[in-house]
């Protein structure tokens, strides 16, 4: 992905993705219908979009001056985004099932960047946003709601069929307090798709996660609105606002003694390498921030770090000689995105930056699918798990350092 800087004068920020040429099947544009008081505006339509880790979606995103919204440009011949059906000119309105149009362009740049080699896109021509901007339409409300699945973790507390599986959640247990939905679909299990497992394959799967589990689970209506419209669901699109996993946000003002702390650059458990927060000096800004033994470092300035080296990365942080603003995630929350193989960054709209607090983004646990993670006990998750194949079926589920 590339950043090009407009003409001198333009507020134009233009932003390169990449594409993949021997990509499989493309998917036909996916659109919803919806009557707009016979003014013949155009529809939302839908694109999944899956590349190469080393290609580009293939177009480029402008903010442009005098011109509203976030504008698809540069759609390249050829490229993934122009098989797809992406057209110059489109108006970007949702980055995997967030609503973005209100949002500052380099946040919204952030989300498709941390959305890696996968990003669901919801787009409007650029005549109908224009329309729709004129006589002030709501643009959220052109969009389905609660097209999410949802993201559980589930932690133990101590108190023969192959199809998909429903959940039957029991109430007050672990799972329910992680926030699966009550007769969701499982979709995955600790990120491996449940699609092919019989029943004793999923029975032995949840028996070997031990005390912790990761569900991504979708309500019957998500999971429909996925499925007629051909769309894989996969954990990049969930809501992860139940997770006990946030990122923070820390803003510091650099005092006479420095910010107190020190960066190193070690290797994470998938392999790659990442920069790390240390030696955080007591009473001094990074630990009035809020700032922890062991975060990772995310983003400086509200710019990813993800991909750079530990001199890059210090370089971005003295790039403003009295204050910086950095996103870090604990620990744990590092090595649980790690193990799922997806950015925390990709969900940072799900958190409350300042708190870390859950928020949840839509509006009914009940309706609404995502990521979970659950701590189980004895007892089990608090759900039963349906086989949906006959509806019959139930099982208890049992380095380089520098300081700053």
């Amino acid at each position: 992905m590339k950043q090009t800087k407009g003409l001198e004068g333009d507020k134009e920020s233009i932003i390169k993705f990449e594409f993949n040429p021997k990509d499989g099947i493309d998917n036909p544009a996916l659109s919803l219908t919806e009557d707009m008081d016979g003014e013949g505006m155009g529809e939302p339509r839908f694109y999944l979009l899956s590349k190469g880790s080393a290609e580009t979606f293939g177009f480029c995103l402008h903010e442009e001056l005098g011109c509203r919204g976030h504008v698809i440009r540069q759609v390249e011949l050829g490229g993934l985004a122009q098989r797809r059906g992406l057209q110059d000119g489109d108006r970007l309105l949702q980055v995997n099932g967030h609503f973005v149009d209100h949002m500052d362009h380099c946040r919204v740049v952030q989300k498709i960047k941390a959305s890696g080699n996968q990003v669901l896109l919801a787009v409007l021509d650029g005549d109908s946003y224009e329309a729709a901007k004129a006589l002030g339409r709501d643009l959220s409300q052109m969009l389905p709601a609660d097209i999410r699945p949802r993201l559980c973790h589930i932690t133990r507390d101590k108190s023969g069929i192959k199809g998909t599986f429903q959940l039957s959640v029991r109430q007050d247990g672990p799972a329910e307090r992680a926030g699966v939905p009550q007769g969701s679909w499982l979709l995955e299990l600790n990120g491996a798709s449940v699609k092919s497992y019989s029943h004793a394959q999923l029975a032995r799967k949840l028996k070997q996660s031990g005390s912790k589990v990761t569900l991504l689970v979708a309500s019957s209506a998500v999971e429909e609105f996925y499925r007629l419209q051909g769309l894989w669901v996969t954990a990049a699109l969930a809501d992860t606002s139940w997770l006990p996993f946030k990122v923070r946000e820390l803003h510091m003002v650099k005092g006479p003694a420095g910010y107190g702390f020190l960066l190193k650059e070690d290797d994470c458990s998938s392999g790659a390498t990442g920069q790390f927060l240390w030696e955080v000096d007591v009473g001094l800004p990074a630990e009035q921030a809020g700032m922890k033994e062991g975060d990772r470092l995310l983003a400086v300035n509200g710019e990813s770090i993800e991909g750079l080296d530990h001199q890059q990365t210090v370089l971005r942080i003295r790039a403003r000689d009295d204050q910086v603003t950095l996103l870090v995630i604990d620990p744990a929350g590092n090595e649980f995105y790690q193990s799922i193989g997806l950015s925390p960054l990709l969900f940072f709209e799900d958190s409350d930056p300042a708190s870390g607090s859950r928020t949840p983004s839509l509006p009914s646990p009940s309706g609404s699918p995502g990521l979970c993670h659950i701590e189980v006990g004895p007892k089990g998750p608090g759900s039963l798990l349906v086989a949906a194949a006959n509806s019959i079926g139930i099982t208890q589920v049992t380095s380089l350092a520098r300081p700053l």
